[in-house]
C-alpha cells in the first residue's frame, strides 16, 4: 500500500521534467528564432552573443569557417514581388557595360591613330569595368531571375576578392589616367618621351599589383573567424563591408587592415588626382587665348566624370554606411547597386560621345557613315 504513492509520485516527477524539457526546448527555438529575425532586420548585431546563435547557456550551435557556412543572399528588400522587373533594369545595364566597354577594346585595338597611352589606360579602364560587371553577374542573375539564394563560402568569398581586386584597380587606373592628362597639358613636348610604352606598361601592372597585393590577404582574415548560423547578407553579391558583420569573433584585424586599404588606395587616389587638376588648372589659366583654355580643358572632360561617378558613389556608399544606420535596408541596397553598376555602364558611354575618333569608328561601324 505504501509502495502506490510513491509510483505515482514518480510518474508524476518524470511527466513534470518531461513537460519541462518541451518548454525549455520550445524557448530556446523560439530564442533562435526571433534572433535569426532580428539580424536579418538589422536589429541586432549578432556579435552580441559572440559564440553561439542563441542566448549564452542555451546550448547555441557554432558554425565555424572551417565548416564551410553557406550564405544567404537578399535582392531588394520590401521589394521582393517586383524581382524580375529588377532583373530588367540590371540586365540592361549589364547589356550596356558589356557591349560598350567590349566596342572599347576593339575600336583601341583596330584604329590605329588610338594606340596612344591615354587610349592605352582607357582600355585598361575597360577591361576593369567588363571585371566588375562579370563579378556580380553570377550571383546577380542567380537571385532576380530564377531565385537561387544560397552561396557557399568559398564562392562567396572568391567573388568578395574579385569585386574588391576590380573597384582598387579602378581607383589606381583613374590616378594614371590622371598622370597622363598632366602631363599633355602641363608638358606636351615631352609627352611621347616620358609616356614610352614600357613606361605605360609599367604603370598598368602597378596598377593590377597593387590592387591584388591590398585585397588578396582579405579572404584568410575573414577565413579564420568563427560564423554564426544565420549567415543572411545584405545584398545579391558578397562585399567584404557586408561580410566583416557576420562572424561572432574578434574583428578588429580585418577592421584596421580595410581602413588600411581604404586610406592607401581611395583616399591617397583622390588626393593625387585633385593635385593633378590643381597643376592642370594653373597650367590652363596660363594660356592666353580663351579658345585654346577650352580645347584644352575638352580633352580632360571625359576622365573628369569618370573620376566623379566613381568617387562620389564610393563616398556616397561610405558616408551610408557609417552615418545612415538608421536608414532603410533598401536605401543601403540600392546605394551599392549605383557604386557597382553605374560607373562601368557611363563610362564607355562618356568616351565615347567625348572622343571624336572613337564616335567616327563607332558610327561608320553602326551606321557606315562618318559623325
Amino acid at each position: 500500500m505504501q509502495n502506490r504513492p510513491r509510483k505515482r509520485h514518480k510518474s508524476r516527477c518524470k511527466s513534470t521534467a518531461y513537460e519541462s524539457g518541451k518548454e525549455r526546448r520550445a524557448v530556446i527555438s523560439t530564442a533562435v528564432t526571433s534572433q535569426i529575425f532580428m539580424e536579418e532586420e538589422g536589429i541586432i548585431d549578432p556579435r552580441w552573443w559572440p559564440y553561439s546563435t542563441s542566448p549564452p547557456g542555451m546550448g547555441g550551435v557554432l558554425y565555424n569557417s572551417s565548416e564551410l557556412p553557406t550564405f544567404t543572399l537578399t535582392g531588394l528588400p520590401g521589394l521582393e514581388n517586383s524581382q524580375h522587373w529588377m532583373f530588367l533594369l540590371l540586365g540592361t545595364l549589364y547589356i550596356v557595360s558589356i557591349v560598350g566597354n567590349s566596342l572599347i577594346l576593339f575600336i583601341v585595338k583596330e584604329e590605329q591613330s588610338l594606340h596612344q597611352p591615354m587610349y592605352y589606360f582607357l582600355s585598361l579602364l575597360s577591361v576593369n569595368d567588363l571585371g566588375v560587371s562579370f563579378s556580380t553577374l553570377p550571383t546577380v542573375l542567380a537571385t532576380f531571375c530564377f531565385h537561387l539564394r544560397t552561396i557557399s563560402f568559398d564562392s562567396c568569398v572568391a567573388q568578395m576578392f574579385f569585386i574588391h581586386f576590380f573597384t582598387v584597380m579602378e581607383s589606381g587606373v583613374l590616378l594614371v589616367m590622371s598622370f597622363d592628362r598632366y602631363v599633355a597639358i602641363c608638358n606636351p613636348l615631352y609627352y611621347t618621351t616620358i609616356l614610352t610604352d614600357s613606361r605605360v606598361l609599367r604603370m598598368g601592372l602597378w596598377a593590377i599589383i597593387r590592387s591584388f597585393c591590398l585585397i588578396f590577404p582579405l579572404p584568410f582574415l575573414l577565413k579564420r573567424l568563427p560564423f554564426c548560423k544565420a549567415n543572411v547578407l545584405s545584398h545579391a553579391y558578397c562585399l567584404h563591408s557586408d561580410l566583416i558583420h557576420l562572424p561572432c569573433g574578434d574583428i578588429t584585424i580585418n577592421n584596421i587592415f580595410g581602413l588600411i586599404i581604404v586610406m592607401s588606395t581611395y583616399g591617397l587616389d583622390s588626393a593625387l588626382i585633385l593635385f593633378s587638376y590643381v597643376l592642370i588648372l594653373r597650367s590652363v589659366l596660363a594660356t592666353a587665348s580663351r579658345e585654346e583654355r577650352l580645347k584644352t580643358l575638352n580633352t580632360c572632360v571625359s576622365h573628369l566624370c569618370a573620376v566623379l561617378i566613381f568617387y562620389v558613389a564610393k563616398i556616397g556608399v561610405s558616408m551610408t554606411a557609417r552615418y545612415g544606420r538608421h536608414a532603410p535596408r533598401l536605401v543601403h541596397t540600392v546605394m551599392c547597386l549605383i557604386y557597382l553598376f553605374v560607373p562601368p555602364m557611363l563610362n564607355p558611354v562618356i568616351y565615347s560621345m567625348k572622343t571624336k575618333q572613337i564616335r567616327w569608328r563607332l558610327g561608320r561601324m553602326l551606321v557606315g557613315t562618318k559623325l
